[in-house]
């Protein structure tokens, strides 16, 4: 097999198509119809198939297999896409061997009612960790893009990779976003902090944060029951490569992607501080 793209390489030639795929899924916004749910599990967000995230996925497979076709490729809708069996595969391989993943549509639920804080975000895999994340938000005019021990990084729809500048997030909010699964134990997190239950907080009229907030501000912490690859987990890379405190609920670091399972890291956390990092492990050990 020839040798890879780098990483960096490989987002600086996907981030033109990536802004398309962006306008795109803006324009049609409004108009957007949605698909019949994914899972009957009672998921808030479970009914989030959108004819955007095909779409999006099957533009940015049609230029993977024209740009890079060697490279591994796990999208979101892998199962109903007509482009997955012309890639390589859509598993992590050894170390040195790529895997590139996308979700289309990150936060759907909020795309179909409207709200701006939605994202395209596109990972690079190593067997042992993150290499690249790059996550577009069409809606605000900017993307975010990190490089495993380069930092994060962020810049306008127009800017290059070049163009963009380090990201540093400044007195973020001191709020605690919790995960879906993470909603019963709200309240031995408010006791020490605000926070965000998605559970009971989402709103289809005001917009409430995602976990993407941790690039914004507009949250300082996160606890995750898990963090999906192309999605969370990619989230919580940037964090940390932005100088946040990364960890599962013992404290350790996650563990190599190589050594997990469904495309997933175990339970997170992620603060902008020490002190809130060490307060949500004792919580989430102490339950």
């Amino acid at each position: 097999m020839p040798t890879p793209p780098s990483p960096r390489e490989i987002l600086a030639t996907l981030l033109p198509f990536l802004k398309v795929a962006g306008a795109y899924a803006q324009q049609i916004q409004q108009r957007i119809a949605s698909h019949p749910d994914k899972f009957e599990d009672g998921h808030l967000f479970s009914n989030a198939l959108t004819d955007a995230d095909l779409s999006v996925q099957t533009f940015v497979e049609v230029v993977l297999l024209a740009k890079f076709p060697d490279l591994r490729f796990y999208g979101e809708e892998y199962e109903k896409s007509y482009n997955t069996k012309y890639f390589r595969a859509i598993d992590l391989g050894p170390q040195g061997d790529y895997l590139i993943t996308l979700d289309p549509i990150d936060g759907t639920r909020y795309y179909t009612d409207g709200h701006d804080n939605y994202m395209i975000i596109l990972t690079v895999l190593n067997a042992d960790g993150f290499e690249a994340a790059l996550a577009l938000s069409p809606a605000k005019d900017c993307y975010y893009y990190a490089l495993r021990g380069e930092g994060t990084f962020k810049g306008k729809l127009n800017d290059s990779l070049d163009q963009c500048q380090p990201l540093t997030v400044t007195n973020p909010t001191e709020k605690v976003f919790l995960g879906w699964q993470i909603s019963p134990m709200a309240e031995q997190v408010r006791s020490h902090y605000p926070v965000v239950n998605i559970n009971t907080d989402y709103s289809a009229e005001t917009v409430v944060p995602s976990i993407n907030g941790l690039l914004t501000g507009e949250i300082s912490g996160a606890i995750l029951a898990s963090g999906q690859f192309i999605d969370t987990a990619a989230l919580a890379f940037m964090a940390k490569e932005m100088g946040y405190h990364l960890t599962t609920y013992t404290g350790s670091p996650p563990p190599a992607l190589s050594a997990c399972e469904d495309y997933r890291w175990p339970g997170l956390i992620i603060s902008a501080t020490e002190s809130m990092q060490q307060k949500l492990i004792e919580i989430m050990q102490s339950v």
